[in-house]
């Protein structure tokens, strides 16, 4: 192991000699592999994290209503018999302040925050090919230099607030629920907006119609969802886990989407109209995510989809009372699940609150804001006291965009991806030596429980690394050609999907202006694609270049 030093001088920090590797990011991701590297390899790593303290998304998304729709079961490490012995889940579906009191549980236990530097946000990572080493820059100037750079900055996590002329007239406050202020809003006598219906705005409009005096929703793309039934674990459950947490594991790693159930071995057209639909009602009873796993061709079949579609949207029609409201609601332009598929707490009950109300705005876009409220472009206009973004993010390349980052001959990763995201397996791009991303485009991330995804991918980054050590092996490099055949892949079997279909997803990066229409995350199947990687480390690394 290494032995690094820090300086400062002028304000700034520099380390002397080289780490063997800069992790940035302290979520699930750079936590999980500072222990690997650290602790298994017996490296010397420094994580850095932007925020005070470890979480990463779950750190900043403190929005009302901010609940994992994986099940807690299967939303934590597995890697570790203590840790699943040790901790214990209160609800079905944990939400932000628990999952954050395990990660620093998680944390705490393997002794990780004293190789994390807080505040301190990555300004850019220059490769240095004359000495094979990245050298990393903070926004207050802090240099540090290692043999590997690895990106664990997590795929949701540069908040996308959209150019809305006049925001910055608005004499009100307003918030994205990605960067909410740690100390809470009050929304107790205000008049609240909501903008976006996507995965957080169904979260987030249920509790805060609760406080508001009124909130009125503005949609623009109406989506499904599929009652969460969230609540708390019993004591059977939670023994019954620990008891038999082997099975659960196999079961999230051999299966599509890393979740702790199977999809169902049958096909929509196999069974009756009516065996279809007690299947839906008894999938829709049962909630959250299952749903989807409710029938093997939901994603692959549009008249298929079409019946869970036309399922889902009679439900919001007989939740909703007013009709046109309703319609509003339920006039979902894309196949079931092509998109994020969400799972709520009341979600359509919140539109029969008398405080609550909807407002189309693909029908009557937003024009701009005044320091009153919101003008459509009709003309009419809503005066509210709180504006609440929740336009998602800048997903999946956004942040590793941002941070500055140039491989060999100054070449930048916004200009290697200025055409979309290409790299192989999602875990390095050419041209960008040593360099590995944790849950890149091009694997399979957010179409996954996110954890089970994570495990995978340290665990190829952390034996690839091991692999060159032994062999005394300086660099490794993903080939062209690697690539290209990779990226072609992923297009292919998204092709073979629905995904493609819902033309407004941030899976294809639609709600950036400008951002290229590529369809990002690798739609395989987790399962699938963990074989791949592992045949590709059993053939020596294929597709890699060392030297």
């Amino acid at each position: 192991m290494n032995s690094i030093a820090t300086t400062a001088s002028g304000g700034d920090t520099e380390t002397t000699g080289v780490l063997d590797a800069v992790i940035v990011g302290a979520g699930f991701s750079g936590l999980y592999q500072l222990h690997a590297l650290r602790d298994r390899l017996g490296l010397s790593v420094q994580v850095l994290e932007a925020a005070d303290g470890v979480g990463g998304t779950w750190y900043w998304n403190r929005y009302p209503g901010a609940r994992c729709d994986s099940e807690s079961h299967s939303y934590c490490y597995s890697f570790s018999e203590e840790l699943l012995q040790d901790w214990e889940w209160s609800e079905r579906y944990p939400g932000q302040p628990e999952i954050m009191r395990y990660l620093n549980f998680v944390a705490d236990r393997l002794d990780l925050k004293r190789d994390i530097r807080f505040n301190t946000r990555v300004a850019a990572a220059e490769y240095d090919e004359a000495r094979n080493v990245w050298h990393v820059t903070s926004e207050a100037g802090d240099r540090f230099t290692a043999r590997y750079l690895i990106t664990a900055v997590g795929c949701l996590s540069t908040a996308n607030v959209p150019a809305i002329p006049g925001l910055e007239s608005f004499a009100g406050a307003w918030y994205h629920t990605g960067l909410w202020p740690h100390e809470g809003v009050d929304f107790s006598g205000k008049r609240v907006a909501q903008i976006g219906t996507g995965s957080t705005g169904i979260q987030a409009a249920p509790v805060i119609a609760e406080s508001a005096s009124h909130l009125t929703v503005f949609q623009r793309t109406p989506n499904y969802s599929v009652p969460a039934r969230n609540g708390p674990l019993t004591p059977e459950f939670r023994q019954y886990v620990k008891d038999n947490f082997d099975e659960i594991r196999r079961i999230m790693r051999s299966t599509t989407n890393g979740h702790p159930f199977t999809i169902a071995d049958r096909s929509v057209f196999d069974v009756s109209p009516e065996e279809r639909l007690g299947i839906y009602e008894a999938a829709w009873e049962t909630g959250g995510l299952r749903f989807r796993a409710a029938f093997r061709d939901l994603l692959t079949d549009r008249k298929a989809n079409d019946t869970a579609a036309e399922f889902l949207m009679n439900k919001i029609r007989e939740i909703v009372n007013d009709a046109g409201t309703a319609e509003i609601l339920a006039k979902i332009d894309h196949p079931y699940a092509a998109k994020r598929p969400p799972i709520d707490t009341d979600y359509f009950e919140t539109f029969n609150r008398d405080n609550v109300a909807l407002v189309d705005v693909h029908a009557d876009p937003i024009e701009s804001i005044t320091p009153a409220g919101i003008r459509l472009r009709s003309g009419a206009e809503y005066p509210v006291d709180v504006i609440v973004f929740a336009t998602g993010f800048d997903a999946m390349t956004g942040t590793l965009t941002r941070m500055g980052i140039r491989g060999r001959d100054g070449l930048t990763l916004t200009e290697a991806w200025e055409a979309g995201p290409r790299n192989y397996l999602g875990l390095q791009v050419t041209g960008f030596p040593n360099m590995f991303t944790v849950t890149g485009p091009g694997s399979p991330s957010v179409l996954c429980n996110m954890p089970v995804a994570i495990e995978q991918h340290v665990e190829w980054i952390t034996d690839c690394i091991a692999y060159m050590r032994e062999r005394g092996i300086e660099r490794v490099e993903a080939l062209p050609e690697s690539t290209d055949r990779w990226v072609e892949h992923v297009n292919e079997t998204a092709a073979a999907t629905l995904f493609p279909e819902a033309h407004h997803s941030w899976y294809l990066g639609a709600n950036i202006p400008g951002k290229p229409r590529v369809f990002m995350p690798y739609p395989g199947g987790l399962a699938r694609y963990r074989a791949i990687c592992d045949e590709v480390a059993a053939k020596g690394y294929e597709g890699f270049e060392f030297s």
